[in-house]
């Protein structure tokens, strides 16, 4: 060999060394992040949408409120003291209101009540005319000792004895059950009052009643309520005895909303779709694959990720072949060069990743790096 020959020779292996061993031989395919599933959020109860103000493409996080449902609110008509319930939460009232006569209790405050009638009122037109509302006067007829005051709830219409039946509320006052009482329109007891007699009756217990399923109770056995106030609340249809905390449905899951199946002021059945979300770890990445490129890339590959958007190359990513698909797409054109396949990489996303970005996947040469490996 020459002497210009050696030198020539001399100066490309030092060029080698200075640049190092040859880099690994790498592929690279074109890619974008997509998710593999979606999951619904499906209303638990029907009814009316009170309250739902997600759009496509929100992030959303487990716990997250995704949309309230309006419920019916039973209150009391009256005070009273709750004196039985009869639903549980998740109840649904028709089938406990048909076996006990309602889904509560409510014993009025004034627990007495006089049935009476005009019969033995004072001979005169207006002692023999009842008004509905009117305030009078209790004294039992024993002896005096018991009195109190009552309000006209019911007249009836005259019986055949000319006699008006009327019902009364003991509003003050104690007495005996069954206990027999006059009945007065001044506090004296005057007998030129006397518009009746009557009995001590016990105030019944009135039974309160709703529709659809019980979704919450507010009060409990003993509670005494004012009249207005809220006892329970229910939502449409029914809830197999679920229990729910509240009419708000919570996202059980981390991830982007896909699409809005409901809006606010709509009505939805139980199991009705509110909303489908793309969940957050089913994130992967898809690529096009050419037929020409196939033996590139194999299942079980391992690759690492870049993502166009990041132009200091700050994220980087590693992922796993997942996936190739069997068949490739049909051609557009019969004189397309070659089909194209999908491949898929699974990978462990981070917060700054979003569905729909586009990524440079690198996978590695697996028989150029076998070949590094022999040192020939």
């Amino acid at each position: 060999m020459n002497k210009g020959k050696l030198l020539t020779a001399a100066m490309a292996a030092l060029l080698i060394l200075a640049l190092g061993a040859p880099a690994l031989a790498q592929v690279t395919f074109q890619g974008t992040v997509i998710s593999r599933e979606t999951i619904t959020v499906s209303a638990p109860f029907g009814g009316l949408v009170d309250e739902l103000s997600l759009r496509k493409g929100d992030k959303i996080c487990v716990g997250d409120p995704v949309a309230t449902i309006k419920t019916t609110k039973v209150y009391a008509e009256m005070d009273g003291v709750v004196s039985g319930i009869f639903a549980k939460e998740g109840d649904q009232t028709e089938g406990i209101t048909e076996r006990y006569g309602g889904v509560m209790y409510l014993e009025p405050i004034n627990k007495y009540v006089v049935s009476a009638t005009t019969e033995k009122a004072y001979n005169s037109s207006d002692t023999k005319y009842v008004h509905i509302g009117e305030r009078v006067y209790l004294s039992c007829t024993k002896d005096g000792t018991h009195v109190g005051t009552a309000v006209v709830t019911k007249v009836s219409e005259v019986d055949e004895n000319g006699n008006t039946p009327y019902t009364l509320e003991v509003v003050g006052g104690e007495f005996y059950m069954g206990e027999t009482v006059g009945i007065y329109r001044d506090s004296a007891h005057s007998s030129a009052s006397r518009i009746g007699r009557g009995t001590i009756q016990q105030n019944a217990a009135v039974p309160v009643k709703g529709t659809g399923s019980v979704l919450k109770l507010h009060v409990q056995v003993g509670d005494r309520v004012e009249r207005g106030e809220v006892l329970f609340e229910t939502v449409e249809g029914v809830l197999d005895g679920l229990y729910a905390v509240d009419n708000t449905i919570y996202s059980p899951l981390d991830g982007f909303v896909a699409t809005v199946e409901a809006a606010q002021g709509s009505a939805v059945e139980k199991g009705g779709k509110l909303i489908t979300v793309y969940p957050k770890d089913a994130m992967q990445i898809e690529m096009k694959v050419s037929e020409l490129d196939l033996n590139e890339i194999h299942e079980g590959d391992r690759v690492s990720i870049e993502f166009e958007w990041d132009a200091d190359g700050t994220l980087q990513l590693d992922g796993v072949v997942s996936g190739i698909s069997s068949v490739g797409d049909e051609k557009e054109e019969k004189s397309s060069s070659d089909a194209q396949y999908s491949a898929y990489v699974d990978f462990t996303p981070v917060d700054s990743v979003r569905l729909n970005m586009s990524v440079i996947v690198y996978v590695q040469d697996a028989e150029d790096a076998g070949d590094a490996g022999d040192g020939e």
